[in-house]
Protein backbone atom coordinates (compact mmCIF):
# COMPACT_ATOMS: atom_id res chain seq x y z
CA UNK A 1 0.00 0.00 0.00
CA UNK A 2 0.54 3.49 -1.05
CA UNK A 3 0.27 6.51 0.53
CA UNK A 4 0.59 8.96 -2.66
CA UNK A 5 3.29 11.24 -1.04
CA UNK A 6 5.90 11.26 -3.11
CA UNK A 7 9.51 10.54 -1.86
CA UNK A 8 11.59 11.24 -5.14
CA UNK A 9 11.90 11.27 -8.46
CA UNK A 10 13.78 9.43 -10.61
CA UNK A 11 15.29 9.18 -14.42
CA UNK A 12 14.66 7.24 -16.97
CA UNK A 13 18.50 6.12 -18.46
CA UNK A 14 17.26 3.25 -20.39
CA UNK A 15 14.50 1.32 -21.88
CA UNK A 16 14.87 -1.75 -23.32
CA UNK A 17 12.15 -4.14 -25.12
CA UNK A 18 11.82 -8.02 -24.33
CA UNK A 19 8.68 -9.70 -26.12
CA UNK A 20 5.55 -7.44 -25.26
CA UNK A 21 7.42 -6.57 -21.93
CA UNK A 22 9.52 -3.10 -21.56
CA UNK A 23 12.40 -2.76 -19.22
CA UNK A 24 12.99 0.23 -17.79
CA UNK A 25 16.87 1.58 -16.31
CA UNK A 26 16.48 3.88 -13.60
CA UNK A 27 18.59 6.41 -11.60
CA UNK A 28 17.47 7.99 -8.35
CA UNK A 29 18.80 8.96 -5.10
CA UNK A 30 16.88 5.80 -3.27
CA UNK A 31 18.13 3.12 -5.68
CA UNK A 32 20.92 2.10 -3.02
CA UNK A 33 18.21 1.46 -0.76
CA UNK A 34 16.27 -0.86 -2.68
CA UNK A 35 15.89 -4.37 -2.82
CA UNK A 36 14.96 -6.82 -5.89
CA UNK A 37 11.07 -7.97 -5.22
CA UNK A 38 10.22 -5.02 -3.57
CA UNK A 39 7.41 -2.57 -4.97
CA UNK A 40 7.61 1.10 -5.65
CA UNK A 41 4.99 3.21 -7.32
CA UNK A 42 6.02 4.75 -10.74
CA UNK A 43 4.30 7.82 -11.24
CA UNK A 44 1.59 5.96 -9.38
CA UNK A 45 2.03 2.30 -11.19
CA UNK A 46 3.11 -0.23 -8.42
CA UNK A 47 6.26 -1.86 -10.48
CA UNK A 48 8.79 -4.67 -9.21
CA UNK A 49 12.47 -4.15 -9.09
CA UNK A 50 13.97 -7.06 -10.57
CA UNK A 51 17.82 -6.09 -10.99
CA UNK A 52 19.78 -3.37 -8.50
CA UNK A 53 23.05 -2.10 -10.10
CA UNK A 54 25.47 0.89 -9.11
CA UNK A 55 23.18 4.10 -9.23
CA UNK A 56 20.37 2.55 -11.80
CA UNK A 57 17.47 0.12 -11.12
CA UNK A 58 15.39 -1.63 -13.05
CA UNK A 59 11.29 -2.93 -13.34
CA UNK A 60 9.88 -4.51 -15.97
CA UNK A 61 6.34 -3.13 -17.32
CA UNK A 62 4.22 -6.02 -19.21
CA UNK A 63 1.60 -5.16 -21.67
CA UNK A 64 -1.27 -4.89 -19.50
CA UNK A 65 0.12 -2.03 -17.72
CA UNK A 66 1.61 -0.14 -20.85
CA UNK A 67 -2.14 -0.54 -22.43
CA UNK A 68 -3.83 0.98 -19.44
CA UNK A 69 -1.10 3.91 -18.33
CA UNK A 70 1.28 6.35 -19.77
CA UNK A 71 4.52 4.22 -19.13
CA UNK A 72 4.14 3.42 -22.83
CA UNK A 73 5.22 6.64 -23.75
CA UNK A 74 8.10 7.16 -21.14
CA UNK A 75 11.22 8.15 -22.85
CA UNK A 76 14.72 8.39 -22.15
CA UNK A 77 15.64 11.35 -19.57
CA UNK A 78 11.39 11.88 -18.26
CA UNK A 79 11.40 12.22 -14.85
CA UNK A 80 9.02 9.96 -12.57
CA UNK A 81 7.70 10.54 -9.05
CA UNK A 82 8.87 7.53 -7.06
CA UNK A 83 6.98 6.08 -3.70
CA UNK A 84 8.33 3.12 -1.73
CA UNK A 85 5.33 0.75 0.04
CA UNK A 86 4.38 2.69 3.44
CA UNK A 87 5.94 0.43 6.02
CA UNK A 88 3.80 -0.56 8.81
CA UNK A 89 4.50 1.75 11.59
CA UNK A 90 4.73 4.47 9.27
CA UNK A 91 3.00 8.21 9.29
CA UNK A 92 0.05 8.25 7.17
CA UNK A 93 0.24 11.35 5.57
CA UNK A 94 -2.00 11.24 1.85
CA UNK A 95 -4.68 8.77 1.86
CA UNK A 96 -5.22 4.72 0.63
CA UNK A 97 -3.47 4.82 -2.74
CA UNK A 98 -3.09 0.98 -3.97
CA UNK A 99 -0.79 1.62 -7.01
CA UNK A 100 -3.31 0.28 -9.25
CA UNK A 101 -4.29 2.85 -12.23
CA UNK A 102 -7.53 3.09 -12.97
CA UNK A 103 -7.74 4.80 -16.34
CA UNK A 104 -5.47 7.79 -18.09
CA UNK A 105 -6.49 11.39 -17.84
CA UNK A 106 -5.18 14.50 -19.73
CA UNK A 107 -4.24 17.60 -19.06
CA UNK A 108 -6.47 20.21 -20.21
CA UNK A 109 -5.66 23.72 -18.99
CA UNK A 110 -2.56 25.43 -16.71
CA UNK A 111 -2.39 28.14 -14.96
CA UNK A 112 -0.27 30.48 -12.63
CA UNK A 113 -2.19 31.84 -9.43
CA UNK A 114 0.76 33.89 -8.10
CA UNK A 115 2.62 31.23 -6.08
CA UNK A 116 0.68 28.16 -6.95
CA UNK A 117 -0.29 26.53 -10.42
CA UNK A 118 -4.20 25.08 -11.15
CA UNK A 119 -4.40 22.10 -13.28
CA UNK A 120 -7.14 21.06 -15.04
CA UNK A 121 -7.85 17.30 -16.17
CA UNK A 122 -10.16 15.24 -18.44
CA UNK A 123 -11.21 11.57 -18.12
CA UNK A 124 -13.63 9.14 -20.07
CA UNK A 125 -16.09 9.16 -17.40
CA UNK A 126 -17.37 6.30 -19.59
CA UNK A 127 -15.35 3.66 -17.61
CA UNK A 128 -17.53 4.88 -14.19
CA UNK A 129 -14.69 6.71 -12.21
CA UNK A 130 -16.08 9.57 -10.60
CA UNK A 131 -14.63 12.68 -8.53
CA UNK A 132 -16.12 14.06 -5.43
CA UNK A 133 -15.51 17.70 -4.49
CA UNK A 134 -12.81 18.11 -2.38
CA UNK A 135 -12.23 14.40 -2.12
CA UNK A 136 -9.03 12.42 -2.74
CA UNK A 137 -7.17 11.71 -6.65
CA UNK A 138 -3.55 10.58 -6.82
CA UNK A 139 -1.65 11.73 -10.38
CA UNK A 140 0.79 9.83 -11.39
CA UNK A 141 1.31 8.70 -7.81
CA UNK A 142 0.50 12.17 -5.96
CA UNK A 143 -2.07 12.20 -3.28
CA UNK A 144 -4.51 15.65 -4.50
CA UNK A 145 -7.24 16.80 -3.71
CA UNK A 146 -10.18 17.45 -5.83
CA UNK A 147 -12.32 20.56 -6.78
CA UNK A 148 -14.57 21.83 -10.02
CA UNK A 149 -15.55 18.17 -9.51
CA UNK A 150 -17.74 17.13 -12.74
CA UNK A 151 -18.24 14.33 -15.06
CA UNK A 152 -15.00 13.21 -16.93
CA UNK A 153 -13.01 16.42 -15.61
CA UNK A 154 -11.78 18.32 -12.20
CA UNK A 155 -9.14 20.55 -11.00
CA UNK A 156 -6.51 20.50 -8.92
CA UNK A 157 -4.07 22.99 -7.06
CA UNK A 158 -0.32 22.59 -6.63
CA UNK A 159 1.75 24.82 -4.05
CA UNK A 160 5.28 25.68 -4.92
CA UNK A 161 7.00 22.15 -3.22
CA UNK A 162 4.75 19.85 -4.82
CA UNK A 163 5.22 21.38 -8.34
CA UNK A 164 9.20 21.66 -7.37
CA UNK A 165 9.21 17.95 -5.65
CA UNK A 166 6.96 15.90 -8.28
CA UNK A 167 7.10 15.84 -11.95
CA UNK A 168 4.46 18.45 -12.36
CA UNK A 169 6.40 20.37 -13.50
CA UNK A 170 7.46 19.03 -16.79
CA UNK A 171 3.43 18.50 -17.43
CA UNK A 172 2.30 19.98 -20.56
CA UNK A 173 -1.62 20.75 -21.77
CA UNK A 174 -2.32 17.47 -23.68
CA UNK A 175 0.19 15.18 -21.46
CA UNK A 176 -1.17 12.19 -20.63
CA UNK A 177 -1.20 11.24 -16.67
CA UNK A 178 -2.08 8.17 -14.57
CA UNK A 179 -5.39 8.29 -11.82
CA UNK A 180 -6.12 6.23 -9.17
CA UNK A 181 -9.61 7.27 -7.72
CA UNK A 182 -10.71 7.12 -4.24
CA UNK A 183 -10.66 3.29 -3.42
CA UNK A 184 -13.78 4.37 -0.60
CA UNK A 185 -15.53 6.26 -3.29
CA UNK A 186 -15.25 3.26 -5.94
CA UNK A 187 -16.78 0.80 -3.08
CA UNK A 188 -19.30 3.14 -2.32
CA UNK A 189 -20.43 3.47 -5.84
CA UNK A 190 -19.96 -0.59 -6.85
CA UNK A 191 -22.50 -0.90 -3.78
CA UNK A 192 -24.98 1.50 -5.24
CA UNK A 193 -24.67 0.09 -8.96
CA UNK A 194 -24.55 -3.09 -8.02
CA UNK A 195 -22.49 -5.91 -8.73
CA UNK A 196 -23.56 -6.74 -12.32
CA UNK A 197 -22.65 -3.46 -13.81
Amino acid sequence: MFTGIVETMGEIKEITQEGTNIHFDISSAITGELKIDQSVAHNGVCLTVVKVEGENYRVTAIDETLQKTSLGEWEVGKKVNLERCMPANGRFDGHIVQGHVDQVGFVQHISSKDGSWLFDFSFDDTKGNVTVEKGSITINGTSLTCFNSGPGRFSVAIIPYTFEHTNFHQLKVGDKVNLEFDIVGKYIQRMIKGYDN
